[in-house]
């Protein structure tokens, strides 16, 4: 699976660190404080939003290891982690999961990951889990919901492709889009975890105008390819939703869900 560009991801930043739900990061602390060297193994890092996000509300004697697959991600996530001797990286091909470094690992996380991933996939992972006896925290998962205000009559049905489109094979087989945070949780109660998950949705308005339209330019050739409709029926739509970010009063709302499973 290819890297996402680095200026997106520290565009959704913001809004990602806005909207985790800080009961499953007080969970974790929790959990993590607990341990005489805990040690957290984070995948698919990007440049390292996760350690930005938790850092501060983890133990700060916690070990990190940071994996992607993406040379440049890695390169600017330990730019932006500075001189840091808590703080490891290393490329790593997630679809190897029987090579995941998970030796006194206590806790794995993941944010926006596992929508891309497969049911395959999860169920590896949860296998590799179980037998480490680690935790999953899995944060900023889409789970198919998209609202605006004001209203179009074809938001539900560009929801809907966009939703078909995020099933396709993102690197990792069938993805499993706006299923992946129920698919997680089946696969890790099975194995005996305790699962929590609480909604995260982004809640955007005229102040994340610059976010909103990055969002939008991304969602145009998902619905091509999802759709039969004309060209010109999509570039409409988001012509109209683009206009109305400026308005007064105009909103977004994305979903996410936030995922956490420690060992029983």
């Amino acid at each position: 699976m290819s890297g996402f560009d680095k200026d997106w991801l520290a565009l959704r930043e913001t809004a990602d660190q806005a909207t985790r739900d800080m009961g499953l990061v007080e969970e974790l602390a929790t959990y993590l404080q607990g341990m005489d060297r805990p040690f957290i193994l984070d995948i698919g890092c990007g440049t390292g939003s996760t350690l930005r996000s938790l850092k501060d509300h983890l133990p700060r004697y916690a070990g990190w290891l940071l994996l992607d697959y993406d040379p440049l991600l890695l390169e600017e996530a330990s730019r932006r982690a500075g001189t840091n001797a808590h703080v490891t990286f290393r490329q790593h091909d997630l679809n190897d999961i029987n090579a995941l470094p998970l030796e006194g690992v206590s806790v794995v996380t993941a944010s926006a990951l596992f929508d891309l991933c497969s049911d395959g996939f999860c169920a590896a992972l949860a296998d590799r889990l179980a037998a480490a006896g680690c935790g999953l925290y899995a944060a900023l998962n889409y789970d198919g919901v998209m609202r605006w205000s004001p209203e179009h009559p074809l938001d539900g049905q560009m929801t809907d492709l966009f939703n078909r489109h995020q099933r396709t094979d993102k690197g990792f087989g069938p993805a499993l889009g706006p299923d992946a945070t129920a698919c997680l949780a089946k696969h890790l109660k099975a194995r005996g975890f305790t699962v929590t998950t609480a909604e995260s949705p982004w809640r955007l308005d005229q102040s994340s105008a610059a976010l909103q339209t990055e969002f939008l330019g991304g969602l145009r050739q998902p619905l091509l390819e999802a759709s039969e409709l004309p060209d010109t029926t999509i570039d409409n739509w988001l012509d109209f939703r683009l206009a109305a970010i400026g308005t007064p009063g105009a909103s977004c709302l994305i979903g996410h869900c936030d995922l956490l499973a420690l060992p029983g």
